[in-house]
């Protein structure tokens, strides 16, 4: 390998090291603020967990603004690492758009998409310092033109070239899933988990969503609770290989693995992000299999959940099966920890 790209390697394993440490802190606070208020929420039909204590719903609010931080943060600081504090405003505002619906499909392309934004803006804008300027111009250069420059060109690349072939995917897969109901339920059940551990609330599981609440409008719940099952895996999972592996985790992930757990019980997915950003090639595959599992036991189960959101905190909410849905969601999170146990190294050999 040529110095070139370890060089390029070193730059993004440092870039999203950065990322998740700055990212954390909004992880922890939002999804514990949102577990304790949707905790003394009610299940409803239809409207999944319904709050209506005024402070409960403060607290919510909280929690809410804390995960829409969560996107912007993360690519803003990948952005921060590569380009110091120039990269920063262009990150933050590009993972943000990555974040929000755009375009007919409403295309939004989550962490991922946060995550190339990071590393674009922070190239970007460490090309753009290096520009050669007079000395009345580069002064302005780290608060105004490389931040509107980087902005601008990375916005437009996203929302002209990217956003297009995406919204294209996702109307196909909606497409395909539709046509597999009835003797595919297993199938269906094993692709919704799969697509729900993806990429953790981003663009894929967004998707299958989607066709889960199209189906719900026509009175099918079951691969709502099949999907609801896979969403509280992930974090679940992982809460408990950093318990049972600790040998795979650093005391950070160790430390973080509680706050999964309390995000895994309300089905955030979300809250197995920041150790999926440190180790993708281990973590996702190990998530999808164990998402994919439980789902597909949910839909041989028969498991049907009437409100459109997940977790352990919803089990009222399911009119059939409620014991399988724990059962199979058990089955999930521990089949996601020896996934994970199999594939990562222990942290000394990593080091």
């Amino acid at each position: 390998m040529s110095d070139t790209m370890k060089g390029f390697i070193s730059d993004l394993t440092k870039a999203f090291s950065t990322g998740v440490s700055y990212m954390m802190p909004t992880v922890v606070v939002g999804g514990i603020c949102l577990a304790l208020s949707l905790a003394g929420g009610d299940a409803t039909a239809g409207k999944g967990m319904v709050v209506t204590n005024p402070f409960l719903q403060n607290l919510g609010i909280i929690g809410s603004a804390g995960f829409s931080m969560m996107i912007p943060v993360l690519s803003g600081y990948i952005a921060y690492s590569l380009a110091g504090k120039p990269g920063i405003t262009p990150g933050m505002i590009t993972g943000f758009i990555a974040n929000t619906p755009i375009g007919e499909n409403h295309v939004q392309t989550g962490f991922l998409g946060a995550m190339l934004m990071g590393i674009l803006c922070g190239f970007l804008a460490r090309w753009v310092k290096k520009w050669k300027v007079g000395d009345t111009v580069k002064t302005i250069m780290p608060i105004l033109i490389i931040p509107i420059v980087t902005t601008v060109i990375i916005s437009m690349v996203y929302i002209y070239i990217l956003v297009g072939p995406i919204g294209i995917a996702m109307s196909w897969l909606i497409t395909i899933l539709s046509g597999m109901q009835g003797g595919s339920a297993l199938v269906l059940g094993l692709i919704l988990g799969a697509m729900a551990a993806f990429d953790m609330g981003g663009p894929v599981n967004k998707t299958a969503t989607a066709f889960t609440l199209a189906l719900m409008a026509e009175g099918i719940y079951g691969p709502n609770g099949a999907y609801r099952i896979a969403v509280a895996v992930p974090p679940l999972g992982i809460a408990l290989s950093t318990f049972i592996s600790r040998r795979k985790w650093g005391a950070d992930d160790r430390r973080m693995g509680s706050s999964a757990a309390f995000m895994g019980l309300i089905g955030i997915t979300e809250g197995a992000i920041p150790f999926a950003v440190k180790s993708l090639k281990t973590v996702v595959p190990s998530i999808m299999i164990g998402s994919a599992v439980g789902a597909g036991l949910g839909m041989i189960h028969g498991v049907e959940c009437m409100v459109p959101h997940g977790g352990l905190i919803v089990i009222a909410a399911v009119n059939k099966a409620p014991l399988w849905y724990a059962v199979d969601m058990a089955v999930g999170v521990i089949v996601t920890a020896i996934c994970l146990h199999l594939l990562r190294p222990n942290i000394e050999k990593e080091q």
